[in-house]
């Protein structure tokens, strides 16, 4: 049995940086997730996806800002439980609970935090005839290795963040690029859409919209591609890859028998705290939904720090929280 103050559940950056905001308040940390290492889609889909909405980083890696989140929480040394998922969680006659994951290791802990992004996922894939055929072969989900795409023919489809994205990024790796998008507006940040215009409008890649992915070819491998304008008219393009980038599907996996209130595979929490209606469960991140939620990192973080200062009475429920300043050499400190 593993004894911890909090088990955050997801290893990504939001509960990378829940460890961090629960070691100022003197309160341990277990984190489990059921990838084999820390990050959570940060390092398991794209680590070396540029970020730009991280402040103080005008841009950074997505693994750089796993790495720097896992130091910033080092000192307060969190434990980990990689590779398991949770099945069971148990509640206690004290309010405490305990958790058992899939290979049966158990952690009892005062509070939960779900922090498991979009939970078990799987990106949404094309309706293409012999879409199978060709993953792995030319068609990917996901852009680990940036280098992959030197000097080939790439096609991403997608209107989102990491369409927009990646097509910015490997503008400059590709031999080509060509973004593909059913709708004439893009889903993702006003200024990457303006960047990605601007590159179509000094012909640095190719932008087609109001066009959808019709059929794919090759000979044992992807070597093109068929797009179906509004018009029904057909433009064939000679493709090294293809990169369909239409999200997630999300699925909450155990978490949804837990009783919580569950809107759309997302878990409803109240602003005040991000409690979900069962006491002593939090959930921040993306797994969360309320009125006006943003799926931003930084908004998880800024969920991250009002939660812990809610769950802080039930590991010290006898002491109150408070600050007391102090001035050493004339600088404000604790």
């Amino acid at each position: 049995m593993i004894h911890t103050d909090l088990c955050i559940i997801g290893a990504g950056p939001v509960g990378l940086f829940a460890v961090f905001e629960a070691g100022l308040l003197k309160m341990r940390c277990h984190l489990i997730d059921a990838l084999p290492q820390i990050g959570g889609q940060l390092s398991e889909i794209y680590p070396q996806k540029p970020i730009y909405d991280i402040p103080g980083y005008p841009e950074v890696k997505a693994q750089e800002l796993v790495d720097n989140l896992m130091e910033q929480a080092k000192p307060f040394k969190p434990t980990f439980t990689l590779g398991e998922r949770v099945d069971h969680l148990d509640k206690q006659a004290d309010g405490s609970f305990i958790v058992t994951t899939s290979e049966k290791t158990k952690v009892h802990a005062k509070v939960i935090i779900i922090a498991g992004g979009l939970g078990c996922f799987e990106p949404r894939k094309p309706v293409l005839d012999n879409l199978e055929k060709f993953e792995g072969k030319g068609i990917t989900y996901m852009v680990r290795d940036p280098e992959t795409f030197r000097d080939k023919k790439v096609i991403l489809a997608g209107g989102g963040d990491s369409a927009l994205d990646w097509t910015i990024f490997l503008a400059d790796v590709a031999e080509r690029v060509t973004l593909v998008h059913r709708n004439e507006t893009f889903r993702g940040a006003p200024d990457s859409a303006s960047k990605v215009f601007d590159l179509a409008n000094k012909g640095k890649i190719d932008l087609i919209l109001s066009s959808n992915l019709k059929e794919i070819g090759g000979n044992g491998r992807l070597n093109k591609v068929v797009l179906e304008d509004k018009n029904k008219e057909l433009t064939e393009l000679d493709a090294d890859y293809l990169i369909p980038l239409f999200g997630l599907s999300p699925k909450l996996g155990p978490i949804a028998d837990w009783g919580l209130s569950i809107d759309k595979n997302a878990i409803e929490v109240d602003t005040r705290d991000y409690s979900t209606g069962v006491e002593r469960i939090y959930a921040i991140g993306d797994i969360n939904t309320y009125p006006g939620k943003l799926k931003l990192i930084l908004c998880g973080f800024h969920e991250a720090a009002i939660m812990m200062h809610s769950a802080f009475k039930y590991v010290y429920p006898d002491q109150k929280l408070s600050f007391k300043y102090t001035t050493v050499n004339g600088v404000n400190a604790f």
